[in-house]
C-alpha cells in the first residue's frame, strides 16, 4: 500500500547547503531568510526581495538562450546576490515555501510562477510541453521551468499557493 501524501512543514530552522544557510518563517506569507558565505551566489526575480545586508552585492545574471527565452515569455535576466551577508525573500501571496536540494546529475521540472530563488550552482532552463492536450488542458502553458545540478549540490526554493504536499511516486 502506498503512503499518503505528506504535508510539508511551514517552518524550517537552520538548514544548510554548500555556501549557504537558510530558514523559513511564517504561516500565511512565509519568508525565506538566507545567509550567504560568499562562495555561492543566489539568484531570484527582482520583485521577491524583502531586505538585504548593505554589503551584499546585487547584480544581473544573464540567462542562456535569450532569444528562445524571450519567445517563450521567460525572463532573460534574473537578479543575483553575491558575497557574505543576509538576504530575505517572499512572494506576495499566501502559500508554502519549501526547499528542494538537487544533487549533481538531478533535475526537476517546475510550473511557471513557482520559482522563488536558487543557489547559483543550479542551471535554469525551460522545456517545451509537448502534446496539444497537455498544452490546452494541463494548466502549465507551453513551457515549464527546468532546474538542474551539474557539478555540485544546489538548493531551489519554490512557492506553492495554498498547502504543499509531498508524494513519493513509484
Amino acid at each position: 500500500m502506498q503512503k499518503p501524501p505528506q504535508l510539508l512543514p511551514t517552518k524550517l530552522e537552520d538548514a544548510q547547503a554548500p555556501g549557504i544557510r537558510y530558514r523559513i518563517d511564517g504561516e500565511l506569507v512565509p519568508v525565506l531568510h538566507t545567509w550567504l558565505d560568499g562562495t555561492v551566489p543566489v539568484y531570484f526575480e527582482h520583485h521577491v526581495v524583502l531586505w538585504k545586508d548593505p554589503a551584499l552585492n546585487v547584480g544581473i545574471r544573464a540567462m542562456k538562450g535569450a532569444f528562445k527565452r524571450m519567445v517563450a515569455g521567460m525572463p532573460i535576466f534574473l537578479t543575483e546576490a553575491q558575497g557574505p551577508g543576509e538576504i530575505a525573500f517572499s512572494r506576495d501571496g499566501a502559500g508554502h515555501l519549501f526547499p528542494l536540494h538537487l544533487m549533481p546529475g538531478s533535475a526537476v521540472l517546475v510550473r511557471e510562477h513557482q520559482f522563488l530563488a536558487a543557489t547559483g550552482n543550479l542551471d535554469y532552463t525551460f522545456n517545451r510541453v509537448k502534446g496539444v492536450s497537455n498544452m490546452l488542458l494541463g494548466s502549465t502553458g507551453f513551457f515549464v521551468d527546468r532546474f538542474s545540478a551539474s557539478h555540485q549540490e544546489g538548493v531551489l526554493w519554490l512557492h506553492g499557493y495554498g498547502n504543499v504536499f509531498q508524494k513519493e511516486l513509484a
